[in-house]
């Protein structure tokens, strides 16, 4: 047997594992239906804005918009701005139906991460007044439908979770968002399979960071944000910190959405360099491993074919099972199948990304973001 089929059988094993054996990340898991409660909860929504004016104004505006029959709050929390954030806030706050309470963070702390820092100068702010039952950890570029938080409340709830976290729908306009961003969460869902993320047995613990709603006493049985304060991956150290303790949910989002525009691969790329070689702990086995990895599952299907042979024949089959795998997330995002045999270039792209996410990080650029490089304590 050839070295070539050897390698185009791996590639059949790893995508027949793939399919069947990793909890059917493949399947978009959506928000379920669950009964109201007998009780509305109260609940105050943390925003954490660094230089959002763009965006802001709608993201706030569907906040005070819901519609929820409970005690509900926004405090937006001001991280150091110089475009005009909080004014862009409050001018969008004369007709909600929420309070809405705008305030600055003091200076980033040694240690902390801006975007935690600016959440617990968020909580810091709620529970000088009166403390909610719940919070809901937010984006400044998340516009959220009217009944997005009753439908939040109800499935945490109804199934007695403490976090409950949706992975908003990004924008999928652009010719660089239409490549990459199906992706982005295919990839997500492949390396924080859902339905174990949602099984309490499971270790494996994640959430997505734009929307987050938490019991009150979960954020503090944790220790607060203090206890991941220097966290860049700060939603999957949340959620693995509160599922020591209690159940999580995780799903996607069809209506709750981003407002973030990527019209370019380099703002995708940037997204992706930012965090990717804090995934991997700075570590370059893993870094090696992951090249290696994703070169045998992705990459090598691809070539195994463009080079003939026996293996050829194989190696298709697992193209094949890679595209068919990949056509119920673009069909999420109302993109034509036609994408899926695309996804070795896409991976590509990502692993480019993820090698350029090592170099600035030993160049000392490590999680920059908005002009502020950000650095993680490994605790």
């Amino acid at each position: 047997m050839s070295a070539t089929t050897v390698l185009a059988l791996l590639t059949v094993a790893v995508w027949v594992y793939l399919v069947l054996g990793r909890g059917f990340f493949w399947r978009p898991l959506l928000l379920p239906d669950a009964p109201s409660p007998p009780r509305w909860p109260s609940v105050a929504a943390v925003v954490p804005a660094r230089n959002e004016a763009a965006v802001v104004g709608e993201a706030v505006t569907s906040l005070l918009a819901q519609d929820y029959p409970g005690r509900f709050a926004v405090v937006l929390v001001d991280d150091h701005s110089d475009d005009g954030t909080a004014a862009a806030a409050r001018a969008a706050a004369v007709a909600g139906r929420a309070e809405l309470t705008v305030i600055g963070a003091r200076s980033l702390p040694p240690g902390w991460t801006g975007k935690l820092w600016a959440l617990a100068e968020g909580v810091r702010t709620v529970e000088a007044g009166t403390p909610p039952d719940l919070y809901l950890f937010t984006d400044a570029d998340i516009a959220h439908p009217p009944g997005a938080l009753q439908a939040l409340v109800s499935t945490l709830e109804a199934r007695q979770y403490d976090l409950v976290s949706l992975m908003v729908k990004l924008r999928c306009q652009s010719l660089a968002e239409r490549f990459l961003i199906p992706a982005f969460v295919f990839f997500f869902a492949m390396l924080y399979p859902f339905a174990w993320v949602n099984r309490p047995e499971r270790r494996i613990a994640a959430a997505a960071g734009g929307c987050m709603l938490l019991r009150r006493s979960a954020y503090h049985q944790i220790g607060g944000y203090e206890a991941i304060r220097g966290a860049l991956i700060d939603d999957c150290a949340l959620a693995r910190a509160v599922k020591r303790g209690g159940p999580i949910f995780l799903a996607l989002a069809e209506t709750t959405r981003s407002l973030r525009a990527y019209p370019r691969v380099a703002d995708i790329w940037s997204m992706v360099a930012r965090t990717a070689y804090t995934q991997l702990g700075h570590s370059p086995l893993l870094l090696i491993g992951t090249v290696l990895g994703l070169g045998l599952t992705f990459l090598a299907p691809p070539s195994l074919v463009m080079a003939g042979g026996p293996g050829g024949w194989l190696a298709g089959g697992a193209w094949a099972a890679m595209a068919v795998a990949y056509v119920p997330m673009l069909r999420f995002y109302r993109l034509s199948p036609l994408w899926a045999p695309l996804l070795p270039a896409v991976a590509l792209v990502y692993l480019a990304a993820t090698l350029d996410s090592a170099r600035r990080y030993y160049r000392g650029r490590g999680g920059t973001w908005k002009g502020r490089v950000q650095w993680q304590s490994q605790r």
